[in-house]
């Protein structure tokens, strides 16, 4: 997922072939759900093993810990992004920033520290920081009510997002807050949507603690309808970049609110790579395990190497072909010693680096 983002987010020509090639799914999805996945497997162990104090304290450290990444990279962003785009010669750069050169260095500066103001490239770690810090409640909920109806109300609301609650919370906020921002520029994701992901996989890695999990089972059952699924969401994403048009069914497929067939299309590509386990498990090379267990720290990187490329872009439509193999090959090396699979997930040592 990590190098799927890397690539689309990159402005080179291999974007083009990477943006959603497997139908109506991106990286996105996978990130977040995978975070999730594991976020409750390690914490809801954690719980059980040291209580739900000391869980919900290290679940809040880590979210300030995220927070703190967030932070660093804002501040790249506005000493270092800024004055490059200021000089107008890089669009590119500078339309990422539009709403900093409009409101002002002081506003944008605030509300882009207080998660308001989240600019493009700059809005996935916000709405992970956001979830992660209401994780620690959906647990403790989850405790004495059952999981039942937290799922039940992270679909009500899932369904609401489908039929414009964004807009209208956001008209309804500020009349109450006192600033303006645009919607557009509080980030792509609609957070009141995202959520459902984020709690269904925070439910799938608690029962994976438990060991009560046959995903397994449940994959090789429904293997043909869901290769029937990609395979059509293949063709009509296919059909859709030569001109096809989705009319009033746009929604459904729509990423930002996470529309329901991209939530089919999404579990579909699941099942198919549960059942594809043992075919797929040579991948599992030492430079991607660790990337995967520095996921944090290539992410942020990740997103310096994409400022670095709309630099290097400056006017021109496409960079040439020696940059855009420079920064292709530009891969952060993380030196990692802990292995971190999902065996191990659970460990005490395991917990030690989460914390």
């Amino acid at each position: 997922m990590l190098v799927w983002i890397t690539l689309t987010h990159l402005p080179t020509a291999a974007s083009t072939f990477v943006n959603q090639p497997f139908g109506f799914v991106s990286a996105a999805e996978g990130f977040i759900f995978l975070s999730a996945l594991f976020t409750g497997r390690i914490y809801s162990r954690m719980a059980e093993h040291d209580g739900y104090r000391a869980m919900t304290w290290k679940l809040w450290a880590r979210t300030l810990r995220l927070y703190g990444y967030h932070a660093l990279l804002l501040a790249f962003v506005f000493l270092v992004a800024v004055p490059i785009a200021s000089r107008g010669n890089r669009p590119g750069l500078h339309n990422l920033l539009d709403f900093y050169f409009f409101a002002g260095a002081k506003r944008a500066i605030t509300e882009g520290f207080l998660l308001i103001y989240r600019p493009p490239l700059l809005d996935i770690l916000p709405m992970y920081i956001i979830f992660l810090a209401f994780t620690s409640v959906a647990l403790l909920l989850a405790r004495k009510v059952g999981w039942k109806p937290i799922l039940q109300a992270a679909f009500v609301v899932w369904l609401f997002a489908q039929f414009g609650f964004r807009s209208a919370e956001h008209n309804f906020m500020m009349r109450f807050i006192p600033t303006r921002i645009p919607l557009n520029e509080m980030g792509s994701f609609d957070l009141w949507a995202w959520q459902f992901l984020w709690i269904m996989g925070i439910w799938f890695g608690v029962r994976w603690g438990k060991g009560n999990l046959q995903v397994e089972a449940w994959a090789k059952r429904a293997v043909i309808p869901a290769a029937m699924i990609i395979c059509a969401g293949y063709v009509l994403r296919h059909e859709i970049s030569h001109g096809l048009q989705l009319g009033l069914a746009e929604f459904l497929f729509d990423k930002w609110h996470l529309g329901a067939l991209r939530l089919v299309n999404f579990a579909a590509g699941a099942t198919l790579l549960i059942c594809a386990q043992s075919i797929l498990k040579p991948l599992a090379i030492r430079p991607l395990v660790m990337m995967g267990q520095s996921s944090l720290q290539v992410f942020c990187m990740h997103l310096l190497f994409c400022f670095a490329g709309l630099t290097l872009l400056g006017n021109a439509s496409m960079l040439s072909g020696w940059k855009q193999f420079g920064l292709l090959a530009q891969e952060p090396q993380p030196k990692v010693n802990l292995p971190l699979g999902p065996e191990q997930a659970g460990s005490p040592a395991a917990r030690a680096a989460v914390a």
